[in-house]
């Protein structure tokens, strides 16, 4: 029991590795949309593709056995953060 224990633990710090991963590359295109933004001076929300956005993770999270609502908050957390650093930029 202990062994599987830690073999199933050795795969969530492996996924939790591979997340801050991908959030890390997530963030580096974002910062490049805020740049762009701010040079064309857009505003930093785009509330039409966040709302496309949150209906396409919804939907992806369904067809993956995720709780849709989780995938929305995790997403909406996102996006607020990227809103934060796109108002940053253009400060």
């Amino acid at each position: 029991m202990r062994a599987e224990l830690e073999d199933i633990r050795a795969s969530i710090d492996n996924i939790d590795a591979a997340l801050v991963h991908l959030l890390a590359e997530r963030f580096k295109c974002t910062q490049r949309v805020g740049r762009l933004k701010a040079t064309h001076d857009l505003p930093p929300s785009d509330p039409e593709r966040e709302g496309r956005q949150i209906t396409r993770l919804r939907a992806l999270a369904g067809e993956a056995d995720l709780d849709p609502a989780f995938a929305e908050k995790f997403l909406t957390f996102i996006i607020d953060e990227v809103i934060r650093h796109h108002e940053a930029i253009r400060s």
